[in-house]
């Protein structure tokens, strides 16, 4: 969850010729599945594209990401850039302490990934929907987990087989003290 103080503003309006001023606002947000889901909804495309998005495209998503009740749309004109970096910064932190190797040279998906595939995902694993609340990270990386652990082991190569057995007979023969 990240927790953001939108500071008081002062606006002035050009047609009025007038002052305005906001106060400074606390705002609750979190990039989940449900926050994704609500912004590909209203947009009808993939959030997770490498498409550059509009400043009013991320602004909706970040109203989309909002937890707190009863916040005035007029928080959200204006937001420093500050807001955005944290909201960026946020969106792309890790959230999990598990890492995977990069051992596995496999090629990226160009499965273009939408809410609705990580329903089904969600689906297919038995992950209970209350994980939706996740940060969305955290979620997929437990997807990512569940995809390696139920896919079949892998077969050792010939010369991994052959450098496996060797390093056991070594061993063998140095723990019976033997030549062979």
């Amino acid at each position: 969850m990240l927790y953001l103080t939108v500071p008081s503003r002062e606006l002035f309006d050009e047609a009025t010729s007038t002052f305005s001023y906001t106060k400074e606002e606390n705002l609750q947000l979190e990039h989940s599945l449900v926050s994704l889901s609500k912004w590909e909804s209203k947009w009808e495309k993939p959030f997770l594209s490498k498409d550059k998005k509009t400043t009013e495209e991320i602004i909706d998503y970040i109203k989309c990401m909002t937890i707190t009740q009863n916040v005035k749309p007029e928080v959200y004109d204006n937001l420093p850039k500050e807001v955005f970096t944290k909201v960026d910064a946020y969106i792309h932190a890790k959230m999990t302490a598990t890492w995977f190797s990069d051992k596995q040279n496999t090629p990226q998906s160009r499965e273009v990934i939408t809410a609705e595939l990580i329903y089904y995902w969600m689906v297919a694993h038995n992950i209970p929907f209350e994980c939706q609340k996740w940060h969305l990270s955290r979620l997929l990386t437990l997807i990512k987990v569940c995809n390696i652990k139920n896919q079949p082991q892998k077969k050792m190569g010939r010369k991994e087989m052959l450098h496996s057995r060797a390093a056991l007979n070594a061993a063998r023969r140095t723990s019976m003290n033997t030549k062979g």
